[in-house]
């Protein structure tokens, strides 16, 4: 316990405990800091459950990017969370993810679910386009209307008309993961993860590409794609 508590990085409410591989919660972090945590981020591990949230039952931010979380996954009743990125993942199920999450999570209002196949865009298949981002968009939309944000983008007033007329006819197919990986060669290398759009890759791009969101970064794990409300600037 005292080797765990050790990586842990504390600040007020926020709570870190990122790039150490476990496999699971430390039983620590719930012991000492879950009454009162308010943010959470557990990046860059190897969780697979988040089975020792349950105590964290003031929680309003969480952080699981770059993790082993699956279809199974299970959140404790989180009635404050406002804010969960679960970029670059192993979800494929988008449908079931999101009954869950509006059963658990009453007052979700920024997603992002970058990097998983779940979330259908070149970052995880070359044969996506914006076309079939958007269809995700509407359905996501349509089974969480309170979303705000939804991946590096704000939901727009008309994506959520759109959602209430026809999100419930844009479900995202699962993808069939059950295809062994071919290995070696080029062509089987993962394309490189990057929550960024592709407007944004090139480096002679100066555009402003995210004038309309606002990030924050926490470390030499962070991903660029961290949530950090208006009000907290």
């Amino acid at each position: 316990m005292a080797d765990n508590e050790s990586l842990i990085a504390l600040n007020g409410t926020q709570i870190s405990y990122i790039g150490h591989d476990c496999k699971e919660i430390p039983g620590v972090l719930g012991e000492k800091y879950g009454r009162f945590a308010k943010r959470l981020d557990l990046s860059f591990n190897q969780l697979r459950s988040l089975a020792g949230l349950k105590m964290f039952t003031e929680l309003e931010e969480l952080v699981v990017d770059n993790n082993l979380l699956g279809n199974d996954l299970q959140l404790p009743k989180l009635p404050n969370l406002h804010t969960l990125t679960l970029n670059k993942n192993q979800l494929t199920d988008i449908e079931a993810l999101l009954e869950h999450l509006a059963e658990v999570t009453p007052s979700l209002e920024y997603l992002s679910l970058l990097g998983n196949e779940a979330c259908p865009n070149q970052l995880v298949s070359l044969d996506k386009d914006e076309d079939d981002y958007q269809r995700y968009r509407y359905f996501v939309l349509h089974k969480l209307p309170q979303l705000k944000f939804l991946d590096t983008r704000k939901v727009t007033k008309k994506e959520v008309m759109e959602a209430q007329a026809r999100g419930a006819f844009m479900k995202v197919v699962k993808p069939k993961s059950e295809a062994p990986i071919k290995e070696g060669g080029p062509e089987s290398d993962p394309l490189p993860y990057t929550p960024l759009p592709r407007g944004s890759r090139d480096a002679k791009n100066h555009k402003g590409v995210f004038a309309k969101c606002r990030y924050v970064y926490y470390g030499k794990h962070s991903e660029g794609n961290r949530f950090i409300r208006n009000d907290q600037l």
